[in-house]
């Protein structure tokens, strides 16, 4: 027999993503609109320790669908980690009535939501939001599309930089064990190399790319680089490579960093956000748990957790090819 869900918390884990509050407020909606309370959870497993929590209703989630971050607060969880942190955790949880989870973040997060209800037996509905789109059983994660969007605005003021001066340039941008951020944004910038862990392009292979370019007549070039890309140990020691080995590129690095993560959520990501958390609390009113609400197809679907986790998100071999016949 189900458990009768009456109170459901919610939370947000890992890094921030744009997207996460729109998520927020589709859960607490959604809460209101079946007749069951909501209570946010603040700064994730650590608050949900520490009994950091308070009731949201309708009103409460006004005007954040359009804000970056997240009103939760995040933060990592040494503590809910140990066995001991997660007694805390569900003693807080029981206390407060709540009888249902939604986890808005990462596998970490996942990872966390799965041990916990395996340990209480406590319903927990997964909602995936991190920038890098490295979650099995979703096209999108929320935050992916905002950070694109960000990634090639800036791309765009770079490269009139680099046209302006002749220069090349090396954009670093997230993706530690993901290329989609330097793949998508790259052919939507025009990159004339793009850089990703999942393909390692050789050094030999740059150089020879960046020599031809430069002979058909292109007088400046953006090198899209993924922070996990193997080709060098980091980006600046691979500027030092090529400036040595082609010294006719004046060569500069900029690295995108946290403002990939910031920033007012695209229409997509607010539209993704709002369907992915009205699934995720009609799924728990329908007994299911252990489940990641995710777009599959333009539908939203269930992935078990475990399998979200453990899953490998692919790279689109075909956006690889376009890259190829782009950079021509």
């Amino acid at each position: 027999m189900p458990k009768t869900i009456k109170k459901v918390g919610v939370l947000t884990s890992g890094g921030d993503s744009p997207g996460m509050n729109a998520a927020i407020r589709s859960v607490v909606r959604t809460c209101a609109y079946h007749n069951i309370e909501c209570i946010g959870i603040y700064r994730g497993y650590q608050g949900m320790i520490e009994g950091d929590f308070k009731e949201m209703g309708p009103r409460s989630v006004n005007n954040i669908v359009n804000k970056g971050g997240t009103v939760l607060k995040s933060a990592r969880s040494i503590e809910f980690r140990t066995p001991e942190g997660r007694q805390k955790a569900h003693a807080h949880l029981v206390k407060a009535g709540i009888d249902a989870l939604v986890v808005i973040g990462g596998d970490g997060t996942f990872t966390g939501g799965l041990i916990f209800n395996a340990e209480f037996d406590f319903p927990v509905m997964g909602i995936p939001g991190t920038i890098d789109n490295d979650i099995f059983g979703t096209s999108h994660t929320l935050g992916y599309d905002t950070a694109l969007n960000t990634v090639v605005e800036v791309i765009d003021k770079i490269r009139d930089t680099a046209s302006s001066h002749n220069r090349l340039f090396f954009v670093e941008v997230m993706g530690r064990d993901a290329g989609h951020i330097a793949l998508n944004a790259g052919i939507g910038a025009g990159a004339e190399e793009i850089l990703i862990p999942e393909e390692d392009l050789g050094l030999d292979r740059l150089l020879d790319s960046l020599q031809k370019s430069k002979a058909s007549g292109k007088s400046s070039s953006i090198v899209v680089i993924a922070e996990g890309d193997k080709i060098g140990k980091n980006v600046f020691e691979l500027k030092d490579y090529v400036e040595a080995n082609l010294p006719e590129y004046d060569v500069r690095v900029s690295v995108l960093g946290h403002m990939q993560r910031g920033g007012s959520p695209s229409c997509f990501d607010r539209v993704l956000a709002s369907r992915l958390g009205v699934k995720a609390v009609e799924s728990l009113l329908e007994g299911k748990s252990n489940y990641m609400v995710g777009l599959q197809n333009d539908k939203v679907n269930l992935t078990p957790l475990e399998q979200a986790i453990k899953g490998k998100s692919e790279i689109d071999r075909e956006l690889l090819r376009v890259s190829d016949i782009m950079s021509t």
